[in-house]
């Protein structure tokens, strides 16, 4: 089965407004940028995607996608998450690809081996929560247009209620890196501590909050172990 990670971008410099009482416009996109090259990096070292499609507007973000197994895909409407992630669905249906994980770019824990456990079931939608549990933070669509991706609040009732009434089998998966994102500084600060328990991950992230640390934004990360 072919499938193809999609990753949602918005542009560096206009990311984590929810944080701007945290930190400064440098600092989101910094924090930003470093979160989307440590989620990058896992999904190239996942072995069972065949592809990447990185959507976006940004020339930062595009300029880092490129490679190997990596197409960019150009965001002109810059209409948010659900409709970026429909123009890598259209991507993958026009590539005869048989199946997409759509997966954010602010989940800088998550590892290969959990992506791969996530594509390992037979259902047509599994359905990845976010830490509150009532948002999306990742989705896999056998095949891409089985249903059309309505992320934002409450989005996790709305992907039940459809995936419930379509004829294949679907799961909500909880999975602990995926469903850690970042939009406030509850957030920030839960990813920090998860950082000090998973030394060596997220190398990206680890280096951009110890700089803030440095700053005195009070974010906290213990050093990487050698």
């Amino acid at each position: 089965m072919r499938t193809l990670a999609i990753l949602p971008v918005k542009s560096f410099g206009a990311a984590k407004q929810r944080l701007s009482e945290t930190l400064g416009t440098g600092a989101r996109q910094a924090l930003a940028q470093a979160m989307f090259t440590d989620v990058l990096s896992s999904l190239r070292r996942t072995p069972g995607l065949d592809g990447i499609a990185v959507v976006t507007a940004d020339v930062e973000a595009a300029t880092a996608a490129a490679g190997d197994r990596v197409a960019v895909l150009h965001d002109d409407a810059q209409a948010g998450q659900s409709e970026a992630a429909l123009i890598g669905i259209r991507h993958a249906l026009a590539r005869g690809v048989d199946r997409v994980v759509l997966v954010p770019g602010d989940t800088p824990l998550v590892q290969p081996d959990e992506l791969t456990e996530l594509l390992a079931g037979p259902e047509a939608v599994v359905i990845v929560p976010d830490r509150h549990g009532t948002g999306t933070n990742a989705l896999v669509l056998s095949p891409p247009d089985v249903m059309e991706p309505s992320f934002g609040p409450g989005s996790l009732a709305r992907h039940v209620a459809v995936a419930s009434a379509l004829d294949g089998a679907y799961r909500v998966d909880d999975v602990r890196t995926l469903a850690l994102d970042v939009d406030t500084g509850g957030d920030l600060s839960e990813l920090a501590a998860e950082l000090e328990l998973r030394r060596g991950q997220a190398p990206s992230t680890r280096g951009a909050l110890r700089q803030l640390d440095r700053l005195g934004s009070g974010v906290h990360v213990a050093q990487a172990s050698a």
